[in-house]
């Protein structure tokens, strides 16, 4: 039974990340970093989320979930050969009937209290927080909608209507079946939250650890000109940065590496006048980088290290390698996180680590012989036909060796192996990399 007695809404202050069943893992991790890391200094944008029980009771009051599951019989769960309107007639269906008034009225309280605070020109980000999400050892990111720019109450609720509804998109339907999440007891909830100006910034990603290698002692930090859903959707090839993650509060610049990307595309606000209030996503668009902007880094080597340690400190905070989405406010020039999750790639696998050995087949004349350690050892060694190699670091480089040998970290002349060829014994050099 929907009753204006019960309450819907939350502000970012009242919610942590033990809040997950009431207002999924989404919006729990913000209120987790809003109420928690501001003694780190770390920014997150101010908002309020609209629970999952507000779903439930949308659900129930409308007698849907009988009509979802009757929907999600008729899924082809071999082939998947039905999947699209499947998916279709589902949220078609959460769409059919309207909110209850008392949900309505708690998004337009939630709504007057951020204009009272914020202005009437604000404008939020409404992204979907699903109760089995972002959770260590799952991922829903992407799954269900996320609309930009939203301005208006009409507008907003309209935006938590359709994040409702896109609890049943066809991805997320596939990934419940896949790793045994029953739909009926899965409910959404909806975050709101103040925009960050990135529009005339600009915004990115940053992940904890290595995502393609999982090696952990670097921060991977992306970004790109203006909103950052180019770089989460994979619209644009943004710049990227390698920081050594042991080293980022101890040296000025601590950057392994930098590459410039193309930046083809920057995502705006549309102008007011071509909104369609049915379709919230018609508030942003996508425009062409000029070449100008394209052929310049979008942040600064000081910038890069005060992100770094931001992720350093909420990778501390909740004891994982995270995935962390953050914006620069071109107005202000102040920096955002605006999300934060575990990494689940990575995460799941074992702890063991692989070592590759080479052996040498036949004697030959070494290409280091000019080195006097190698030159000395070779004399001790002068009957050994084969040095075994492993990758392991060098004496006294606080962990450095331990980065794997990529392209992206440096030049190799091997192309066909991954790993650094690095004696067994450490007091050597490595052939490679130099003493």
């Amino acid at each position: 039974m929907v009753t204006a007695e019960k309450k819907y809404t939350y502000g970012f202050g009242e919610i942590g990340s033990k809040d997950v069943g009431l207002v999924g893992g989404k919006n729990a991790s913000l209120g987790e970093m809003f109420s928690k890391l501001g003694g780190a200094h770390i920014r997150v944008p101010d908002g309020f989320v609209l629970s999952a029980q507000a779903y439930r009771d949308f659900v129930q009051v409308n007698g849907l979930q009988q009509q979802l599951d009757a929907a999600l019989a008729k899924l082809d769960t071999v082939g998947y050969s039905n999947l699209a309107a499947v998916g279709a007639d589902c949220r078609a269906l959460l769409i059919q009937f309207e909110l209850p008034e008392a949900v309505r009225q708690a998004i337009r309280e939630g709504f007057q209290r951020m204009v009272s605070e914020y202005g009437s020109e604000i404008s939020f980000a409404v992204r979907s927080s699903a109760t089995a999400e972002d959770l260590p050892t799952a991922s829903f990111a992407g799954q269900q909608e996320t609309y930009l720019n939203v301005q208006g109450e009409d507008l907003l609720i309209r935006a938590c209507h359709q994040c409702f509804a896109s609890l049943y998109t066809d991805r997320a339907i596939k990934y419940r079946i896949d790793n045994g999440f029953e739909n009926a007891k899965v409910a959404l909830s909806v975050g709101v939250q103040r925009m960050v100006r990135s529009d005339l910034g600009c915004s990115g990603v940053m992940f904890t650890l290595d995502p393609d290698s999982g090696f952990e002692n670097v921060v991977l930090i992306s970004g790109s000109y203006g909103l950052g859903e180019n770089i989460v959707q994979g619209n644009v090839n943004s710049d990227e940065w390698l920081v050594f993650k042991e080293l980022a509060g101890d040296v000025n610049r601590p950057i392994i590496s930098r590459k410039l990307g193309s930046k083809e595309l920057t995502m705006v606000y549309t102008p007011v006048e071509s909104w369609d209030l049915r379709r919230p996503e018609s508030a942003i668009q996508n425009i062409e980088t000029s070449l100008e902007m394209r052929q310049k880094f979008v942040l600064q080597d000081n910038e890069i290290r005060d992100l770094a340690l931001w992720g350093k400190a909420i990778e501390q905070h909740y004891g994982c390698h995270m995935d962390i989405e953050w914006a620069k406010d071109g107005i202000t020039n102040e920096f955002f996180i605006v999300q934060a999750r575990p990494e689940t790639v990575h995460s799941q696998k074992g702890k063991t680590r692989l070592y590759t050995e080479y052996e040498l087949k036949t004697k030959g004349k070494s290409a280091l012989q000019r080195c006097g350690t190698w030159q000395s050892h070779h004399k001790r060694k002068s009957e050994n036909s084969a040095i075994p190699v492993r990758n392991r670091p060098l004496a006294g480089r606080r962990n450095l060796g331990d980065l794997p040998h990529r392209s992206r970290l440096g030049s190799r002349p091997d192309e066909s192996s991954r790993h650094c060829h690095r004696p067994r014994r450490a007091d050597l050099p490595c052939c490679h990399c130099g003493p």
